[in-house]
């Protein structure tokens, strides 16, 4: 019979999870060993418990499965909250599992170390950014509790927590069973998907807009398949942009409003049917929009649910949704040819000169160097380099574009490296990099190489674009490049078009530790792409004011 600690990490594994990232502290020790010695999943341990946050938050994004986080009580498990939250919002399936005390320890009479408000304050928090919880204090009924548990994260795709407390990881008890999939009531499936089809046979002009979701459930090759059948073109949002990276032929970029191609935007706003596909309804997505969505011909699918117009239709799955209209496309809803904009395009065929660098250039020079060596996948943080991003040929993306939370970037891309085996490239400001950059120095001993682009204006230059006159933007130059050895990379400063370019090539050779190209940038220089957000943003605040 296994103990809680081996069937947790095997019901782990049986639902998905290929690895988990944690850092070790007291009350979770007694897990870590057997995390150590049971071999069931590899593991990463780095520096700061947010990191271990984003990095397998990252890696579940990559991955289509589960990310899972191993922290200590209290002041680990606190550590990891921005992260999670961050999970959260973006919809990502995240498994914090986190020590606690023991039976004895909860009925001693004294305060315990770590504790916050009382013993159950932990549970209280993350109660907030989870969609389910369990605390496996009873080993009768800890493998139906984990079950549950991981079928919500995985069906909802959204974090959940589980609490070990430490005298209970030794306890046999009965494996982990995985409980079925809930789908969709058969009727009401056919109902849904009914009135869509009837919605698009009469749309002249529809459109399918596709997010994260998409991603989360692994549907990219099936709305593909969908949007070729039906003769939809398809356009993804800010925040999933690197959606359908192998499907070109239906992407027709990526729809940011008035700070977007005009004709990507054209094509959205005056859509007379629009197919939202796990399309998350935030500002970043559409506080640009020039034109208020008409719902009486709009089609929304998330979070298990479907609204066309005023219907809704609850515990739907987007998967069982996407495959029902495959089945009618074509019989019922008949593809019509149309004439479509031009696919975006993106800034190539940088002039390698002494001209001073702009952020951009860099946007082109990596569009070259993947003309040339092929795509790589690319984590962003938040700033004017997730703006960049939005310059950089589609190839998947992981970033906080929605929670806009900063620090995301650098252990992102290590979750991706360590998750994948892929080489990511990391698109980082300085004033992110101060918070988490540090986490490179794990690179090492993991053997992971990604490239790293840091922005440096030395300025918060995202929160400046919006309140310029205010002084506390401004950040100290630290010299990272300079730091990069230390931490067992290469690092060098690039100030010019020419020493970019050269610089990437060194890099994309280079194996074996990571490369650090520091981009120096001039403060109050933007990309086009952020200079147009916020002109776009400033405007709109001024349309609702007045």
């Amino acid at each position: 019979m296994p103990t809680l600690a081996t069937a947790l990490l095997q019901g782990l594994k049986d639902h998905g999870a290929r690895e988990l990232f944690g850092i070790p502290g007291d009350f979770i020790l007694p897990l870590f060993k057997v995390v150590e010695e049971s071999g069931i999943l590899p593991y990463f341990t780095l520096s700061h418990e947010p990191a271990v946050g984003f990095a397998a938050d990252a890696a579940a994004r990559y991955q289509s499965t589960l990310g899972v986080v191993v922290v200590t009580y209290g002041a680990g498990a606190f550590n990891v909250v921005n992260a999670v939250a961050g999970a959260y919002a973006e919809r990502s399936p995240v498994v914090v599992v986190a020590g606690a005390p023991g039976a004895r320890e909860r009925t001693s009479g004294l305060l315990l170390h770590h504790q916050a408000r009382s013993i159950d304050t932990q549970l209280a928090v993350f109660r907030e950014i989870t969609c389910d919880q369990a605390v496996l204090d009873d080993p009768a009924t800890a493998p139906q509790a984990i079950a549950r548990v991981l079928r919500s994260a995985r069906e909802r795709s959204l974090p959940v927590y589980i609490e070990v407390p430490r005298d209970r990881v030794d306890a046999p008890v009965a494996p982990v069973p995985v409980l079925p999939r809930r789908t969709a009531d058969p009727d009401a499936l056919a109902e849904c998907a009914g009135e869509i089809a009837a919605l698009l046979g009469r749309a002249e002009r529809p459109v399918m807009v596709v997010d994260v979701e998409i991603r989360r459930y692994g549907l990219e090759e099936r709305v593909a398949t969908l949007a070729r059948r039906l003769g939809l073109p398809v356009v993804t949002t800010f925040m999933g942009r690197g959606l359908l990276q192998a499907a070109p032929d239906v992407r027709r970029g990526t729809y940011l409003g008035s700070a977007g191609d005009p004709a990507v935007t054209r094509l959205v706003e005056e859509a007379d049917a629009l197919l939202l596909l796990g399309v998350i309804l935030c500002d970043t997505n559409f506080a640009l929009s020039e034109k208020r969505f008409d719902w009486r011909h709009t089609v929304l699918a998330i979070d298990r649910g479907v609204r066309i117009g005023h219907h809704t239709y609850p515990e739907l799955p987007i998967e069982d949704l996407v495959d029902a209209l495959i089945a009618r496309a074509g019989p019922e809803i008949a593809a019509r040819p149309r004439t479509l904009p031009p696919l975006e395009d993106y800034p190539r065929g940088l002039v390698a000169d002494d001209t001073p660098l702009a952020p951009s250039d860099v946007a082109a020079a990596v569009n070259d160097l993947l003309d040339r060596h092929g795509p790589l996948p690319m984590t962003a943080d938040i700033g004017d380099c997730l703006f960049v991003a939005m310059e950089i040929d589609n190839t998947a993306l992981a970033a906080p574009g929605y929670y806009a939370g900063m620090g995301f970037g650098v252990p992102a891309g290590i979750g991706v490296a360590a998750a994948t085996g892929q080489r990511p490239l990391i698109l980082v400001g300085d004033g992110a990099f101060q918070m988490t950059g540090w986490e490179l120095g794990n690179c090492r001993r993991y053997g992971l190489d990604p490239i790293v682009l840091l922005f440096n204006n030395a300025s918060w230059e995202m929160l400046r674009v919006f309140q310029p006159e205010s002084r506390f933007n401004d950040l100290s130059d630290w010299n990272f490049a300079a730091m990069a050895p230390a931490l067992g990379g290469h690092g060098e400063r690039v100030a010019t078009r020419r020493e970019l370019a050269a610089a990437l090539e060194r890099a994309i050779a280079r194996r074996g530790m990571f490369s650090l190209i520091e981009v120096m940038l001039p403060r109050g220089a933007t990309s086009r792409t952020l200079a147009r957000f916020v002109t776009g943003l400033k405007s709109a605040r001024d349309r609702q004011a007045g």
